[in-house]
């Protein structure tokens, strides 16, 4: 019989979960689509219980392609920042999952602004304020609940990002926990004292009776309640955002490692030696912390849309099969000419924190063609990053001079050259789309004893594909110029 660590990635558009086994092979795989909520403009929302019958559908789905497996341990990665609410005593949903591309806290988080709490919030969590962070999340699902407040204090309720829902759910209702990573992109959790912050929870108006305790990321939380294809008593060893798994799951485990990873949204992120607070536009956050030692940082860079720009464009020009389709499209045509499209739909983020910036499209002539718009939007993806790479290595103050990629959007090949042709240095993909489940089974397997050390997960295989860059650096200063100048017209638009 196989022995295999089940890894759980719960998404934005999707829950997946894997079976690795020791080699750190990919011997089974199951996904479930999810479907995301705009009821007002800027509002973004899942159904919470929709998210965990997606768990429970693609764990069955996984377990009953293989007969012949014993579960280790259980790993969670999950989607960051959204946050949603339960009744802790019947375990039942009592509000929506708040995504994290959601911007209804924008007024908190100006008025945040305007009692000039920056600086505080910056030095207790390494992030500036916008509503991407979970901190105004949570207050405003307090606020939206009848008696909300005062159940709140009384501990009637949990609050938690989808790590802590999801592990709420397997453990049958009795562990409410979340992992240093997730708690880190709350904003009020003190990222130097590893430790909810009573100043910061004063701030946000949310009671300590409410959160989940926090725990390593490589730990043992509790173990699963019978439910479908999982049996009772396999120990649940990682909670981890997906962005940290990610790093983790490339290897990244000491400074001069960078990666993006391409999704709906991106990140980059990158280890650094200690707790350094960027002062251009970066945010410091808690790579993951392993039970027992001290906890990994990281700068991050947080794009909020790239992949979903894909995904607008191909359903504004009515493609049967909108990212597919484009990607069809953006191939036919080498260059965009001169078409630079920003899309802040819901404004930019790193490194430019610009809530106000409203996407464009600039260029525009009689002969733009949709395979024009195809390809800048690709383009568009790229350009951020370069952004975030850019100011990421100087904040780390050492030469980056490759780009590890992973992420859905990452397996398109025009796109991974266009962003070795842009950085002006090469790109290394991962050839695993998975790759945010996996670094959450490595951690999970060194929890429970199933890889001895991260040199041993180091010499595990994994296969790549090398983008090279092919253009001029002429040409590139004048293409990324050309972006610079559309950006900064993004940020002007009334």
């Amino acid at each position: 019989m196989r022995e295999a660590i089940l890894a759980i990635d719960q998404g934005t558009s999707n829950t997946k979960v894997l079976l690795i086994d020791r080699m750190g092979s990919v011997i089974a795989r199951a996904s479930v689509s999810l479907t995301q909520f705009y009821p007002q403009p800027g509002w973004v929302e899942q159904d919470p219980t929709a998210v965990w019958r997606s768990v429970q559908g693609a764990i069955d789905d996984c377990l009953k392609e293989l007969d012949d497996v014993k579960l280790i341990a259980i790993a969670i990665s999950n989607q960051r920042e959204t946050v949603t609410a339960w009744d802790r005593h019947t375990g039942k949903s009592v509000g929506p999952a708040i995504g994290w591309q959601c911007r209804r806290t924008a007024p908190m988080c100006e008025g945040l602004k305007a009692r000039q709490l920056e600086h505080t919030l910056h030095k207790k969590t390494g992030l500036a304020i916008d509503p991407l962070f979970a901190g105004t999340k949570m207050r405003w699902l307090i606020d939206s609940l009848e008696s909300g407040p005062q159940r709140a204090e009384q501990g009637d309720l949990c609050l938690g990002t989808m790590d802590s829902w999801v592990l709420w759910n397997l453990t049958g209702g009795s562990v409410h926990a979340c992992d240093a990573s997730n708690a880190s992109r709350t904003q009020i959790f003190n990222i130097n004292r590893l430790q909810w912050d009573e100043e910061l929870l004063e701030i946000f108006g949310v009671p300590r009776a409410v959160l989940p305790e926090v725990k390593a990321s490589s730990a043992i939380y509790g173990t699963s309640a019978s439910s479908g294809r999982i049996p009772e008593g396999i120990p649940i060893a990682t909670l981890i955002g997906d962005s940290h798994a990610a790093l983790f799951g490339q290897t990244g485990f000491r400074p001069g490692t960078i990666k993006a990873t391409y999704g709906t949204g991106s990140s980059l992120m990158t280890p650094i030696p200690n707790v350094v607070l960027s002062n251009r536009g970066l945010s410091t956050t808690i790579a993951w912390v392993r039970d027992g030692e001290e906890p990994v940082y990281a700068f991050e860079g947080n794009i909020p849309v790239t992949g979903a720009a894909v995904q607008w464009l191909g359903e504004f020009l009515g493609l049967s099969d909108p990212t597919r389709d484009l990607a069809d499209l953006a191939a036919r045509g080498e260059r965009a000419e001169g078409l630079y499209f920003v899309p802040a739909f819901v404004g930019l983020g790193a490194p430019h924190w610009d809530g106000t910036a409203r996407g464009l499209i600039t260029g525009l002539t009689r002969g733009t063609s949709p395979a024009h718009l195809a390809r800048a939007t690709l383009e568009a993806i790229a350009f951020q990053i370069c952004d975030v790479f850019d100011v990421m290595q100087a904040e780390a103050g050492q030469t980056l001079d490759l780009l590890h990629a992973d992420g859905g959007a990452s397996g398109n090949d025009q796109l991974m050259q266009l962003q070795a042709d842009l950085l002006g240095c090469a790109v290394l993909r991962h050839t695993s789309s998975d790759i945010s489940a996996i670094g959450a089974a490595y951690l999970a397997g060194l929890a429970v004893g199933f890889w001895s050390s991260e040199v041993e997960i180091e010499g595990l295989h994994r296969s790549y594909d090398r983008f090279e860059p092919r253009i001029s650096d002429y040409e590139r200063g004048a293409l990324r110029e050309g972006w610079e100048q559309a950006v900064a017209r993004a940020q002007h638009v009334s």
